[in-house]
């Protein structure tokens, strides 16, 4: 049998915090938490977790400027909670390079399905066989999951890959955000489009803004 994920859940409301990983450990992952971003660090930093599920509001290091620590060094795949779920908290969250978030309180089937679905895209499923997608002087190889542009190495989080995979395997074609919901989020559902349009922010950030188009009123694209 493999081992468990682990998960560093990051959460400083105590009956909180007990409750998630009570129910994420019933669902086989191996949990370990911390009550504040700057111990959150410490512990990420030490254990090297598989995911890291973390709260906006922390004390001290708060979780967007704990997400973007750990993004200065690391891909692994972030999940973001917020209380609140308005605009600034989501925008922030995806901004500082989150993968997805969630609102509380949490229900846990939808947190647990989140979690498998960021672990999916953790894995690099590729869409097509293994092989060398080139579009202009960007290379994505397939096989070894490496992205180069005018020959340097890019390093890209786990959704940013799985956003460029399907941009680079659909060059030239209208990808519409439903569509990159389903595809690289694994939504079954009309999801917030705000992840895919943040995302692409960040993905055009690291591989040159001119490359992804927007179509109004229909999505996006990436120039052949």
């Amino acid at each position: 049998m493999s081992a468990p994920v682990s998960v560093l859940l990051v959460e400083d409301d105590e009956v909180i915090r007990r409750a998630l990983m009570l129910a994420l450990s019933r669902y086989g992952y191996a949990v370990t938490t911390a009550a504040d971003g700057l111990t959150g660090l410490e512990v990420f930093r030490r254990e090297s977790p598989g995911l890291v599920l973390l709260d906006v509001m922390l004390p001290g290091l708060d979780g967007i400027g704990l997400c973007r620590r750990l993004r200065e060094t690391s891909t692994v795949p972030i999940l973001m909670m917020s209380a609140r779920g308005d605009s600034l908290d989501v925008v922030s969250g995806l901004e500082a390079g989150a993968d997805d978030y969630v609102t509380k309180p949490v229900d846990t089937a939808v947190l647990v399905a989140r979690i498998r679905s960021v672990l999916r895209r953790a894995g690099y499923e590729a869409p097509g066989p293994a092989g060398v997608l080139t579009v202009g002087d960007l290379t994505v190889d397939t096989g070894a999951l490496e992205v180069t542009v005018a020959g340097e190495p890019v390093a890209l989080s786990a959704t940013e890959l799985r956003l460029l995979l399907e941009f680079a395997a659909n060059a030239g074609l209208v990808l519409d955000r439903p569509t990159l919901l389903r595809k690289v989020w694994d939504y079954g559902w009309d999801g917030d489009s705000r992840v895919v349009d943040l995302t692409v922010q960040r993905l055009r950030r690291k591989i040159g803004a001119e490359r992804i188009e927007t179509v109004r009123g229909f999505g996006y694209k990436m120039r052949p």
